[in-house]
């Protein structure tokens, strides 16, 4: 990858690849990016082809395929041509990746972020949810699922208001 005709040094190329990425909204939550949620494992410059591997947030994502698009279209706009773009999901991805700035933006959105997911496979005492909103504590959960796999519907018994909050995974 050259730009104005100088080449740039592998870790010139790196801190490039990542702030493009870093522009890819998830396809889902478009207030945070793909590097926000934590998605983005590896960024590797050999020669000329660039390497990006990513762990989706769930197996099943339907928008995989988005996100495999996004990030190649992100690394070919920086003029590289050889791009392979790779899913992983060892080790799966969790919701502890998700960083400190895109927490917040989730909760001004009106996404209540997750609480820490802790060790094993199943967090058995959470954190208690909080209103994005109000920031009570006093909210009752009316479904399992939100608009995505990832997200539960809640209410504010203080403000009434109806949210969507992560799961801890």
């Amino acid at each position: 990858m050259e730009k104005d005709g100088e080449p740039s040094t592998i870790d010139h190329q790196l801190s490039t690849i990542w702030a493009a990425l870093a522009q890819v909204p998830d396809p889902e939550i478009p207030v945070v990016s793909i590097v926000d949620m934590g998605m983005v494992r590896e960024v590797e410059v050999d020669g000329g082809r660039v390497s990006v591997t990513f762990t989706p947030t769930f197996s099943g994502c339907p928008a995989l395929h988005v996100i495999r698009q996004s990030i190649e279209d992100a690394v070919r706009a920086l003029g590289v041509q050889d791009v392979e773009v790779r899913s992983t999901l060892t080790p799966p991805w969790t919701t502890d990746w998700i960083n400190a700035d895109a927490r917040e933006r989730l909760r001004q959105y009106g996404i209540a972020p997750p609480a820490p997911a802790g060790e094993g496979l199943i967090t058995l005492e959470a954190e208690p949810t909080r209103c994005p909103r109000c920031g009570s504590l006093n909210v009752n959960l009316t479904a399992s699922f939100g608009s995505t796999l990832c997200k539960r519907l809640y209410v504010c018994g203080s403000c009434k208001e109806p949210f969507e909050g992560f799961k801890s995974v």
